[in-house]
């Protein structure tokens, strides 16, 4: 095993691909559920729109997942040292 796969930012950059894979994976679980519920709906008679609660439900925590993966960043050595003097 070579230095480079055995190092903290491998680690991390590894967690983050796995992430970053399930969350495109769960995006198309998204894409075709919701497509097929409100194919659904549309063969049933266009009647009351159900397949909303499930696309906005579910959609929100797809936002959610998102911004944790995509905007939000790690902690910060300083931040820590920061908390650490603040408690001290």
């Amino acid at each position: 095993m070579s230095h480079i796969s055995t190092s903290p930012e491998y680690h991390r950059a590894k967690s983050r691909a796995e992430k970053k894979r399930k969350y495109r994976g769960d995006l198309m679980a998204y894409v075709v559920i919701n497509a097929f519920l409100v194919a659904v709906w549309a063969i049933t008679g266009l009647g009351y729109f159900w397949p909303g609660w499930v696309l906005g439900v579910w959609g929100v925590f797809l936002i959610l997942s998102a911004w944790d993966l995509y905007f939000r960043r790690d902690v910060t050595d300083e931040e820590v040292e920061r908390e650490l003097r603040k408690h001290r």
